[in-house]
């Protein structure tokens, strides 16, 4: 007997994206080790995971060259009659921070910041693009970078920035595979019309899951209770971020921030979750230094 109508319709719309989903594999086999050799440098023994300056030199051009690429597709979407120049602007800014936090002047960095900002705007105000728009790139994007220089500074930084990307990398794929196979009830249909509630909590648990496996390995000064407590709080800034990112895009009435990644669209698309939950995850690192979690 032939499957009915209804049938074949909810077949469909089960269907997995196996074409998609080939485009990410084949991106991440190339972003995902990267990342992971600039974070741990040219540091040969993983174990102890050192984090000597000279081991730091990979993460931070990886950052570096990160922020460039963010606030030019910044500049491209918000000003689109001159992004070259405010996109210079909120490089120029955001990138004062990175190398101040390398210099181990984060206070520095982080108060550089609202000036940061104001010298992007009144470059767009020089070039008749709207200053709140630069402004906000230097804030949306330079925290992200002083943050991921920071926790990778802290003793353990190496594990520390290890779990934030097995945490987000995860809650990524599992929002995306959860979602793609379950479906149902749309989670924001406003603003990102793909995303659903069964999306939305596999991510966490993935999330979850990949924080426990982190610090259940012997190295890693984490309680596991902590641990899945710091990869719920990363899932959900992960998920805030990408939903965040889908209202901006919205709001500049485009459809990804640019074409460089296959499958993902721009950098900024691929990291928007990583850049909230890098903020949430060095919250928490503060905190485990204060004395929470061992």
């Amino acid at each position: 007997m032939a499957p009915s109508q209804p049938m074949m319709s909810l077949l469909r719309a089960r269907r997995f994206d196996w074409t998609n989903l080939g485009l990410r594999v084949a991106s991440g086999f190339v972003l995902v080790p990267t990342a992971l050799y600039a974070t741990l440098g040219h540091n040969q023994h993983f174990i102890p995971a050192l984090q000597g300056r000279q081991e730091a030199l990979p993460y931070l051009l990886m950052i570096s060259v990160g922020v460039a690429l963010l606030a030019i597709e910044w500049g491209g979407m918000s000003a689109p009659g001159a992004p070259i120049r405010v996109s210079a602007a909120v490089t120029a800014a955001a990138l004062s921070t990175v190398f101040l936090g390398y210099e181990g002047h984060f206070i520095l960095g982080w108060l550089l910041l609202p000036l940061g900002a104001l010298a992007a705007a009144l470059v767009a105000r020089g070039v008749a693009e709207r200053t709140a728009d630069a402004a906000y790139g230097v804030l949306y994007i330079a925290p992200a970078g002083l943050c991921l220089v920071w926790l990778r500074s802290t003793h353990q930084g190496v594990w520390w920035t290890l779990m934030l990307f097995a945490a987000t990398w995860s809650a990524d794929i599992g929002a995306f595979a959860v979602g793609s196979v379950l479906k149902g009830p749309k989670l924001w249909p406003r603003f990102s019309p793909n995303k659903t509630w069964s999306g939305f909590f596999g991510g966490l648990l993935a999330a979850m899951g990949a924080a426990i496996a982190m610090a259940s390995l012997p190295y890693f000064q984490l309680s596991l209770w902590a641990a899945a407590l710091i990869g719920l709080a990363v899932g959900l800034a992960t998920m805030a971020g990408d939903l965040w990112e889908s209202a901006l895009k919205r709001r500049f009435g485009v459809k990804d921030s640019g074409d460089l990644i296959p499958g993902h669209g721009g950098l900024l698309d691929r990291v928007d979750g990583l850049m909230f939950a890098v903020v949430v995850m060095a919250a928490a690192r503060l905190a485990n230094h204060l004395g929470w979690g061992h």
